[in-house]
Order: C-alpha cells, then structure tokens, then sequence
C-alpha cells in the first residue's frame, strides 16, 4: 500500500499525514464509546482524586495542585514569534508542560502512575485494606503487603521513570526492560530509586515483549502494557478535563469561532491517543489534534495510513527506526490506539533530529524552558501547518480560514525533560550546531 503514502514520507523528508478516516466527533465518539465509555473516564478522573491526600503526603512536589499530577499551561508569544522565519502563526501559542510534570518529569506520568496506582487499589480492596471511602494516606503502611507483588513494563525510557518511581513509592518491587534507545541517565536514574533495570540490544518491541513474557510466568507479577492497556489510556485521557479548566481560567473560549489545535509527539501512540481521546470528548469538532513522528520512526502515520495497525514494523517500509527522540523510537505502534484514533485523529507530521534540537534551543533561547529533544516535536506542527499542502487543504476544509486561524489557540504538548540533568541539557544545547 506504498501508494496511500506520501512521496515525502517514503524519501525520509519532512512532511504531513491527514487520516482521510476522521469523521465528525459526534459519530466518532459514539463509534468508539463502545469501546471506551465516557464513564471510564470519570471513574478515572475520580480515582486520582481519591489518591490526591496520598501522593501529596508522599510526593510534595505535588502540593502546587493538591496532589494531582498536572503541569502549567503557558503562553509563549517569544517562541511564536521566531518559530517561522519571523513569519506571524495566526493566533496565540501555548506550551503544555509536562515535561515539568511533578514526580517523574513527563507525560508518563500521567498515565504510568494513574496504572500502578489503580493497580495498588484493586490489590487493597480485594484483600480488603482499603475501602474507596478512606483517606488514602493509609496505603504509606501497606508497603509490605505490596512488597509480595512485583510490578513490570517495557520502556524506551520515560514511562519506565514513571512506573519505577511510583511502584517503589508504594512498595512493589518493579523491574523495567528498556530497549537500546534508552538513555543511560534514565537506567541510573530508576536504579537510584531501587528499581531492577533489564537492558536489551534491541528494539523497544522487543524489550516489551521479553517484559510481557516474563511477566506472565510470574503469578505475583503485573505487566503494564503500553501497546494494549485500556489503564495507561484513561490516564492520560484525564488530562484534558484538567486542560479545560486551565483554558477557562485563562479566559480562552473554545468554539467553533475559536478552534484549539494541539500537537502532541507519538512513540507507541498511548498517551498522545489517550490525551485526544479526552480533548475530543469535551471540545468536540472545535479541537484538531494532530500527532508529532521522527521522519526516521513513524509508526503510527504508517499503522493508521496503510491500516495495518500493529501488524507493522517501521523497517518493512525500509525506515531504520533510529532517532535522537528516544521516547518515540517505537518501531511498531499501538493497535489499540490507532484503531480508535481512525475517526478522530486530524493528522500526522513528521520532524527531522536536527530540527528537534533547533526547536529546543529555540525555546531555551526566548522562553528560558528546557526540556528535551522528543518533547520538542510538536513544534514542527505548528511550524508547518500552512506550509504543507495536505495540512493547507485540511485547515480550507474544516473552516479554518485566517481570520478564523487569529483567533485560534495552539498548544504544543512537551512532553518530557524535568529531570534531565544539567549536563546532558548543556549536551543538547550544543547538538547538530
């Protein structure tokens, strides 16, 4: 199916993927309610309310939001204005930043801690030493009861951090296979916190699935499942609930008449799926979510645009699947994901390396924000979404004219980059230079 793909693609060059699949959010949030009802995600929403007193007892750095794990949204007219050339983007540029997510310095976060913290509960409430009524600060003395369980995952990195450092929190033991693309610094890191790292020669598919194989051969052991699980998902789909708020607060009205575009980077495609799951419920047709790939791994452009879904490798449309964004090196995505997001998703581009590292200095440069390279993606949408003639065509399409464009909201997802240490940052300051 090399003919549903665009030349650019094929030719590792930058370019832009409009699902001709989407449909109106109306039917597309019927059609996939069935598989993910709305209630899930407010029994989400409430189940991290429930542990609030908890991870502000034991994470203060989550005091800010009372114990919510949640990120600033903030404006930057500065990396707006010289994002283009100097080119004016119409309207006005925020960043999402949960690269500055509290307890482990990413999107992970949200849904990595929300699995291993539903996954606490349901273990609490079966061998009832908990009930759904309690004030959670209780489950600090049952870290010998969790200590009899072991918690597993596959990472490329960031969601190793957020499911290592919470499920020690807590107590289990926690063994995390990363692939060949993790960076060192993240292995010391989980290592610090006492958790088992595996490391693999290999992909990150592969590093899930040797995780998942020796997971399931323990009775005690819990695999949280990137690539399937419905938990990770709902997470991250809690997100936007909270995104609303922040936009009411700012005063920033979504309509027809003021539409919200969001750019978000896609590894496996689970919290970029799970956060536009959320968005598309709430805002509905007035939201454009588009997801961010390496031009070297872009799974998911190539699960949705030849349907082959997870039945795919990136290497068998001749991509090495190697790039600087190691928490997008994924080489196949997410089934599960691209399935729902078929009548959701608005489009896909795809970045070069060198261009991940121009936006980080850039943003370093006129906002004084930091995070790193994979985080950095987003910004290649909006960067060129007048600039591509599919995109173009999408925005003429869809009502996007330019006065209706100067009264748009853009927000560019970060995604990770808090608790990179400060040699390695000065690394990316100067990388591709």
């Amino acid at each position: 199916m090399h003919e549903t793909l665009p030349r650019q693609l094929l030719s590792r060059e930058e370019t832009a993927w409009v699902n001709p699949c989407r449909l109106s959010a109306d039917a597309a949030n019927t059609l996939c309610d069935l598989i993910l009802p709305e209630t899930e995600i407010r029994a989400a929403e409430e189940r991290l309310l429930r542990f609030a007193p908890y991870l502000r007892q034991v994470f203060p750095e989550t005091a800010e939001y009372n114990g919510l794990i949640e990120s600033p949204l903030r404006e930057i007219p500065v990396m707006r204005r010289k994002l283009c050339d100097h080119a004016i983007i119409p309207g006005r540029l925020f960043l999402k930043m949960d690269s500055h997510l509290p307890i482990a310095g990413s999107v992970k976060a949200r849904g990595g801690i929300y699995e291993v913290l539903k996954h606490a509960e349901d273990l609490a409430l079966q061998a009832g030493l908990l009930s759904c009524t309690d004030d959670y600060t209780r489950l600090t003395g049952l870290r010998d009861f969790f200590g009899r369980y072991t918690i597993q995952v596959g990472s490329t990195g960031n969601l190793g951090l957020s499911i290592g450092i919470m499920g020690a929190a807590l107590g289990f033991r926690v063994k995390v296979h990363m692939s060949a693309d993790a960076r060192p610094w993240k292995k010391d890191l989980l290592r610090s916190h006492g958790v088992e790292v595996l490391e693999y020669a290999d992909t990150y598919s592969h590093a899930v699935a040797a995780g998942r194989k020796l997971s399931d051969a323990d009775p005690m052991s819990y695999f949280v499942d990137d690539e399937k699980s419905t938990d990770l998902f709902l997470g991250y789909a809690a997100a936007a609930a909270r995104l609303q708020i922040q936009l009411t607060d700012a005063g920033i009205t979504v309509d027809r008449e003021h539409p919200l575009l969001v750019y978000i980077p896609a590894g496996v495609g689970g919290a970029p799926g799970g956060i536009t799951y959320g968005l598309k419920r709430l805002f509905g047709d007035n939201v454009h979510c588009f997801f961010a790939e390496p031009v070297t791994c872009p799974s998911v452009l190539l699960g949705m645009a030849t349907r082959k879904h997870e039945a795919l490798q990136v290497q068998d449309y001749g991509f090495t699947g190697k790039t600087e964004a190691d928490g997008l090196a994924c080489p196949s995505p997410s089934g599960f994901v691209t399935r729902i997001m078929t009548p959701m998703l608005s489009g896909i581009f795809t970045t070069a390396d060198r261009n991940l590292y121009e936006y980080l200095r850039l943003l370093y440069k006129t906002e004084g924000i930091e995070i790193e390279p994979s985080a950095c993606a987003g910004f290649t949408g909006v960067k060129n979404l007048l600039r591509h003639g599919e995109t173009v065509k999408y925005c003429v399409a869809n009502g996007l004219t330019e006065p209706v464009l100067k009264n748009a909201v853009h927000i560019v997802w970060a995604t990770g980059g808090n608790l990179v240490p400060a040699d390695i940052r000065k690394i990316y300051r100067v990388t591709y230079l």
